[in-house]
Protein backbone atom coordinates (compact mmCIF):
# COMPACT_ATOMS: atom_id res chain seq x y z
CA UNK A 1 0.00 0.00 0.00
CA UNK A 2 1.31 3.57 -1.08
CA UNK A 3 -0.54 6.89 0.46
CA UNK A 4 -0.17 10.38 0.41
CA UNK A 5 -1.37 13.30 2.33
CA UNK A 6 -3.87 15.83 0.20
CA UNK A 7 -6.37 19.04 1.56
CA UNK A 8 -9.27 20.02 0.68
CA UNK A 9 -9.53 23.13 -2.24
CA UNK A 10 -12.87 23.87 -3.64
CA UNK A 11 -16.75 22.15 -3.24
CA UNK A 12 -18.78 22.08 -6.28
CA UNK A 13 -22.67 21.21 -5.96
CA UNK A 14 -23.68 19.76 -9.33
CA UNK A 15 -27.30 19.75 -10.33
CA UNK A 16 -28.51 17.56 -13.23
CA UNK A 17 -31.89 17.62 -14.96
CA UNK A 18 -34.06 14.85 -16.69
CA UNK A 19 -31.74 13.34 -19.62
CA UNK A 20 -28.34 15.17 -18.49
CA UNK A 21 -25.63 12.88 -19.21
CA UNK A 22 -23.78 12.12 -15.51
CA UNK A 23 -20.41 11.52 -16.69
CA UNK A 24 -19.83 13.69 -19.70
CA UNK A 25 -21.57 16.80 -16.65
CA UNK A 26 -18.79 15.48 -14.38
CA UNK A 27 -15.56 15.91 -16.88
CA UNK A 28 -16.81 19.00 -18.47
CA UNK A 29 -16.99 20.61 -15.12
CA UNK A 30 -13.34 19.36 -14.13
CA UNK A 31 -12.33 20.83 -17.12
CA UNK A 32 -14.27 24.03 -17.27
CA UNK A 33 -12.85 24.35 -13.52
CA UNK A 34 -9.75 23.00 -13.71
CA UNK A 35 -10.01 19.97 -11.33
CA UNK A 36 -6.81 17.82 -11.21
CA UNK A 37 -8.19 15.49 -8.46
CA UNK A 38 -11.48 15.32 -6.53
CA UNK A 39 -14.19 12.94 -4.18
CA UNK A 40 -17.54 12.35 -6.50
CA UNK A 41 -20.99 12.40 -4.41
CA UNK A 42 -24.11 11.36 -5.95
CA UNK A 43 -27.42 10.99 -5.22
CA UNK A 44 -31.15 10.84 -6.83
CA UNK A 45 -32.50 9.64 -9.79
CA UNK A 46 -30.55 7.59 -13.12
CA UNK A 47 -31.63 5.86 -15.95
CA UNK A 48 -30.26 4.13 -18.69
CA UNK A 49 -27.00 3.28 -18.43
CA UNK A 50 -24.23 0.39 -18.14
CA UNK A 51 -22.67 -0.74 -15.40
CA UNK A 52 -19.56 -3.29 -14.20
CA UNK A 53 -21.08 -5.79 -11.27
CA UNK A 54 -18.14 -7.52 -10.89
CA UNK A 55 -15.81 -9.70 -12.69
CA UNK A 56 -16.56 -13.03 -14.11
CA UNK A 57 -13.63 -14.80 -12.70
CA UNK A 58 -11.03 -13.70 -9.92
CA UNK A 59 -8.16 -13.31 -12.31
CA UNK A 60 -5.70 -10.40 -13.72
CA UNK A 61 -7.01 -8.67 -15.86
CA UNK A 62 -10.99 -9.93 -14.87
CA UNK A 63 -13.50 -10.06 -17.99
CA UNK A 64 -16.29 -7.45 -16.67
CA UNK A 65 -19.71 -8.88 -16.18
CA UNK A 66 -21.78 -6.00 -17.97
CA UNK A 67 -25.04 -4.66 -16.59
CA UNK A 68 -27.84 -2.54 -19.02
CA UNK A 69 -29.71 -0.82 -16.57
CA UNK A 70 -32.95 0.23 -18.23
CA UNK A 71 -35.46 2.58 -17.08
CA UNK A 72 -35.40 5.17 -13.95
CA UNK A 73 -33.57 3.47 -10.93
CA UNK A 74 -32.63 5.84 -7.31
CA UNK A 75 -28.93 5.93 -7.04
CA UNK A 76 -26.12 6.62 -4.42
CA UNK A 77 -22.58 6.84 -5.61
CA UNK A 78 -19.24 7.56 -4.66
CA UNK A 79 -16.40 7.87 -6.75
CA UNK A 80 -12.96 10.13 -7.60
CA UNK A 81 -11.44 12.10 -10.53
CA UNK A 82 -7.65 11.91 -11.01
CA UNK A 83 -6.06 13.56 -14.29
CA UNK A 84 -4.50 10.89 -16.57
CA UNK A 85 -2.27 12.63 -19.18
CA UNK A 86 -4.06 16.00 -19.20
CA UNK A 87 -8.00 14.43 -19.28
CA UNK A 88 -10.00 14.21 -16.17
CA UNK A 89 -10.51 10.65 -15.64
CA UNK A 90 -14.00 9.44 -13.31
CA UNK A 91 -13.82 6.05 -11.61
CA UNK A 92 -17.60 6.16 -9.90
CA UNK A 93 -19.42 2.92 -7.98
CA UNK A 94 -22.51 2.91 -7.37
CA UNK A 95 -25.68 1.00 -5.76
CA UNK A 96 -28.64 1.66 -7.78
CA UNK A 97 -32.31 0.22 -7.07
CA UNK A 98 -35.96 -0.14 -8.56
CA UNK A 99 -38.91 -1.95 -6.44
CA UNK A 100 -36.88 -5.28 -5.15
CA UNK A 101 -33.93 -5.46 -7.54
CA UNK A 102 -30.84 -3.66 -6.97
CA UNK A 103 -27.67 -3.51 -8.78
CA UNK A 104 -24.01 -2.65 -7.04
CA UNK A 105 -20.96 -1.68 -9.45
CA UNK A 106 -19.19 0.50 -11.80
CA UNK A 107 -20.45 3.14 -13.81
CA UNK A 108 -19.25 2.43 -17.22
CA UNK A 109 -20.72 4.11 -20.12
CA UNK A 110 -24.15 5.75 -20.55
CA UNK A 111 -25.86 7.60 -17.55
CA UNK A 112 -28.41 9.66 -18.15
CA UNK A 113 -30.12 11.88 -14.85
CA UNK A 114 -33.58 11.18 -14.10
CA UNK A 115 -36.08 13.72 -12.99
CA UNK A 116 -32.90 15.55 -10.96
CA UNK A 117 -29.31 13.78 -10.09
CA UNK A 118 -27.20 15.93 -6.79
CA UNK A 119 -23.90 15.68 -6.90
CA UNK A 120 -20.72 16.82 -5.48
CA UNK A 121 -17.31 17.22 -6.35
CA UNK A 122 -14.71 17.69 -3.78
CA UNK A 123 -11.67 19.19 -5.27
CA UNK A 124 -8.49 18.06 -3.58
CA UNK A 125 -5.07 19.23 -3.77
CA UNK A 126 -2.92 16.48 -3.83
CA UNK A 127 -0.23 14.31 -5.88
CA UNK A 128 -2.33 11.43 -7.19
CA UNK A 129 -2.73 11.00 -11.08
CA UNK A 130 -4.21 8.25 -12.79
CA UNK A 131 -1.92 5.87 -15.05
CA UNK A 132 -2.87 2.88 -17.55
CA UNK A 133 -1.32 -0.29 -15.66
CA UNK A 134 -0.88 -3.14 -18.76
CA UNK A 135 -1.38 -6.25 -16.06
CA UNK A 136 -4.11 -5.08 -14.96
CA UNK A 137 -6.06 -3.31 -17.90
CA UNK A 138 -7.10 -0.58 -15.56
CA UNK A 139 -6.44 3.47 -15.09
CA UNK A 140 -4.67 2.90 -11.72
CA UNK A 141 -3.81 5.84 -8.81
CA UNK A 142 0.06 6.84 -8.95
CA UNK A 143 0.87 9.27 -6.42
CA UNK A 144 3.64 11.29 -7.90
CA UNK A 145 6.79 11.61 -5.79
Amino acid sequence: MEYTKGKIKNIYVLRFNDGDDVLEGLIKTAKKEKIKAGIIHLTGGIKNCKVVTGPKKTCIPPVPVWQKINGAHEVVAFGTMFLMGKEPKVHIHLALGRGKKTYVGCLRTGSEAYLVLEGVIIELETNVVREYDKKSGFNLLKIVK
